[in-house]
């Protein structure tokens, strides 16, 4: 079941509030707004986005603030935007995609598989061994999203689909080289598909949101945690690990999918050319961008766990394949569930697939 935030107090003028400020009494008289006087109108629309990572992390600093200026810029100040990341506006991370629907937050910026099995078809991104760069893959699901139209999402406006980059083990204590190093050994993962791959990997999984992983591995609750580097510099991964694990070849071990989402009300009570400001600042044009900068923030939290003088490893060849066959079994259950749901599981799979082949082509 999905964590509801119904028990918080929702204000209107909390969500969306609108002033208009006429300084020339001429203009009120004759029904023409001029531009005459510099500040002639007040902000028109306030947009609160929220999100459950720090200020410091790539997603608010490279994404959501630089969002967020040039929405300011392109409405001509009549769109103002605050940003409010670690949960700021209460409630906790698996709550975010009802507090946008139901107006808490305006925009939310989360992970659908935080909410396990209420947003089944978009998981087929998340299945082992199936992501590419985030560039490539984030464009591959946004393509697949507009092409469906996932009733899934009916009850939001979603702006933009996305991914990290191919996530890696991170591991305190217990390195991992092969499938015998994972046995047993208890791993953070943040969504249904990922903590099943890892399960029948014969790991013991262990659901959590990211913020909660430094606490996690500070206090031994988990021996090891599968994220991007993107995340690890921010969260101090790198100062509680000491081994790090990726895979060999074009494909990644795991992603997860994270949206990007508008309050619907709100969407379509904006004036036309407003509309049009978010329009324009939404889609794949920002998938495509978006991703970029997740491939590129890897960058700093590799040499983070570099310079700490972590031992690193990287699964190929025939240990790798054996990766590769024993994750199986849960794209197979996955196209299972989506046959009973009267959907062609391993149509979609190969759908999935050819997406992310042809975006990785062509950039």
């Amino acid at each position: 079941m999905a964590l509801r935030a119904g028990d918080q107090s929702v204000r209107e003028s909390d969500v969306y509030r609108t002033t208009f400020a006429f300084l020339a009494a001429g203009a009120l008289a004759s029904g023409a707004l001029t531009a005459a006087a510099p500040g002639a109108f007040a902000q028109e629309v306030t947009l609160k986005v929220a999100h459950f990572l720090p200020a410091a992390a790539p997603a608010h600093a490279q994404f959501m603030e630089p969002w967020a200026r040039e929405v300011e810029e392109e409405s001509g100040g009549r769109i103002k935007v605050e940003i409010y990341p670690a949960m700021q506006l209460g409630g906790k991370a698996p709550q975010l995609y009802d507090q946008v629907r139901d107006g808490i937050a305006d925009i939310v910026w989360t992970l659908p598989g935080y909410t396990p099995g209420r947003f089944p078809t978009i998981e087929v991104f998340e299945l082992p061994f199936l992501p590419a760069s985030a560039e490539a893959t984030s464009q591959a699901v946004q393509a697949f999203f507009e092409k469906h139209q996932l009733e899934e999402f009916a009850d939001i406006h979603p702006l933009m689909f996305h991914v990290h980059a191919p996530g890696k083990f991170h591991m305190k204590d217990a390195p991992v080289q092969t499938l015998e190093d994972l046995q047993g050994k208890k791993i953070r993962a943040p969504t249904r598909v990922i903590n099943e791959t890892l399960g029948v990997l014969g790991a013991t999984p262990v659901g959590m949101p990211v913020p909660q992983v430094p606490e996690a591995l500070s206090r031994g609750v988990v021996d090891g945690v599968v994220i991007p580097w993107e995340v690890s510099r921010p969260l101090r991964v790198h100062e509680l690990t000491n081994s790090h694990t990726s895979f060999a070849g074009d494909r990644g071990f795991y992603t997860s999918v994270f949206l990007f989402g508008m309050n619907k009300d709100i969407y379509e009570s904006l004036p036309d050319d407003l509309k049009q400001v978010i329009d324009d600042n939404s889609g794949m044009a920002l998938a495509k961008q978006i991703g970029k900068v997740w491939d590129e923030a890897e960058e700093p939290g590799l040499e983070a766990a570099e310079a700490s003088g972590a031992e690193f490893y990287v699964i190929e060849g025939d240990e790798l394949a054996r990766w590769k066959e024993a994750s199986q079994p849960v794209i197979d259950a996955w196209i299972e569930q989506m046959d009973a749901s009267d959907q062609d599981g391993a149509a979609l799979v190969e759908e999935a697939r050819s997406l992310i082949e042809q975006y990785s082509a062509s950039n």
